[in-house]
């Protein structure tokens, strides 16, 4: 948790000393103000993350403290905790109805104060950052909803009718979905069917709002893809308390599938690793490959403006690209010298043995292709499908290219590793007939950025500077 910048709004100088040194356990950054009147100004003045505030103060006691700050566009977001010597039910009662997000007794600072300010805090700055969308044709019921959300510390957009909503969803991805049933153009009903239509919209927490009478519709609404319902007239912060436990619920079940992946993901690329290593360690020469290759393509993904997902996709494709070859025979795999005709067909079929293997693999459909395809070239010479240009996937094209520098920079059975001028000859004149033009050019560009060149290094001086490297 950031240091959090709390107000601490009390007449009693030895209250404020105690209070201070008590936040130091979570390293706030306390200022102090000696009655309501100061705390306000000072909460006008400076961005806080929460309010302690005694009750029974001069000028301005601590529950018109609160309705004022409540009632401020710019301050109605920070939470408050009022902090009392009154423990009567309707004391505690007066602190929740002016807005107060936490009611604690003095008598139980010492125990309680902390844990709830982390609670409170926690729920802040979880509700700051989500958006909601109220949908109702009641302008009244819209403003009042908003101003109730508001406080609590979300963000609202609003709409009179669904096909507003709609348009609305066009701009804005909501976190959570309010609705009204009855509107014109609109319903609640078409409404909610067209947001469950949409795939980016189908686990968005949807909160039905109507009266009594519409149970039976409601009911319905649940059916078909309503996450709860609230019969008119609610408390506003019976509607907070909904919202923040359906986020709360909907984030930590994100949260958890997220970790899910993150699981099994990692165990998969163990198992990679694994498998590349049991290949590798077969063969000396080409020990090092997959990971060379994987450096390349995803140095020439950077250049090409790739995403984080798909540079983490692609560097898995290029790890895995060879995948097949641990179904093919020593004798075949590790001959050193020419290959037959029949022993050639069997190294050719490495590729689809790769994307077999993958296959059964749901999280592996993405990089399949560029296991499929990295053998294929530009002018549909290639294998297994001989398709040409475009057709193939640009990951493949990618990989490609680093598979043909690796292979000609490393030392093999039959021949030492080339000069590298001669390696980047041979590709820049592979251009358009085995390889992508569009890859060895972002090929080329990383190169440069390797070697500290600046971007626009005259091709033909490149390899009498790198041969000077190597």
């Amino acid at each position: 948790m950031p240091q959090p910048r709390i107000l601490i709004v009390e007449d009693s100088r030895t209250i404020r000393k105690m209070l201070t040194k008590q936040l130091d356990e979570i390293d706030a950054r306390v200022t102090e103000a000696v009655d309501g009147k100061e705390g306000l100004e000072k909460a006008k003045d400076k961005n806080f993350d929460l309010i302690i505030s005694d009750v029974d103060m001069p000028k301005m006691n601590g529950f018109d403290l609160c309705k004022k700050l409540k009632s401020d566009p710019d301050t109605r977001s920070v939470p408050v905790i009022i902090l009392s010597t009154n423990d009567r039910e309707e004391h505690v009662e007066e602190g929740f109805r002016v807005g107060a997000s936490a009611y604690v007794t003095k008598a139980k600072a010492g125990e309680e104060l902390i844990a709830r300010i982390k609670d409170v805090l926690t729920r802040s700055a979880f509700s700051r950052n989500r958006l909601i969308l109220v949908v109702d044709d009641s302008k009244l019921v819209r403003k009042s909803v908003r101003k109730g959300l508001s406080q609590a510390g979300f963000n609202v957009v609003c709409a009179d009718n669904g096909q507003k909503a709609m348009h609305l969803l066009e701009e804005h991805l909501p976190d959570l979905i309010l609705s009204d049933i009855n509107m014109p153009i609109m319903d609640g009903e078409a409404f909610c069917r067209a947001v469950r239509a949409r795939e980016d919209l189908q686990e968005v927490p949807f909160v039905v709002m109507s009266t009594e009478s519409d149970r039976r519709v409601m009911r319905e609404m649940l059916a078909h893809g309503a996450s709860a319902f609230m019969v008119k007239p609610f408390h506003i912060e019976q509607l907070v308390i909904t919202a923040e436990k359906l986020l709360s619920d909907h984030f930590q079940l994100l949260l958890k599938e997220r970790q899910r992946l993150d699981t099994e993901r990692n165990m998969l690329l163990d198992t990679i690793a694994s498998l590349v290593q049991a290949l590798e360690a077969r063969d000396h020469y080409t020990r090092g490959h997959s990971e060379e290759v994987a450096r390349i393509a995803t140095g020439m993904g950077r250049v090409m403006g790739f995403s984080p997902q798909d540079l983490e996709r692609l560097e898995i494709a290029a790890r895995l690209h060879d995948i097949g070859k641990i179904g093919i025979r020593d004798e075949i795999l590790l001959k050193p010298g020419r290959l037959t005709d029949e022993e050639y067909d069997i190294i050719k079929g490495h590729p689809v043995q790769g994307a077999d293997i993958l296959s059964p693999i749901p999280s592996m459909a993405p990089i399949i292709p560029a296991v499929l395809h990295h053998h294929e070239r530009m002018d549909g010479k290639g294998y297994p499908h001989g398709l040409k240009g475009s057709n193939i996937h640009l990951w493949a094209r990618m990989i490609a290219v680093g598979d043909v520098y690796h292979a000609l920079t490393s030392q093999r059975p039959y021949r030492a590793p080339m000069p590298m001028g001669q390696v980047f000859e041979i590709i820049e004149e592979g251009k358009g007939g085995h390889l992508c033009p569009d890859c060895v050019e972002a090929f080329f560009l990383f190169m440069d950025q390797c070697r500290d060149l600046p971007p626009q290094t005259n091709r033909k001086a490149m390899p009498s500077t790198a041969a000077t490297n190597a």
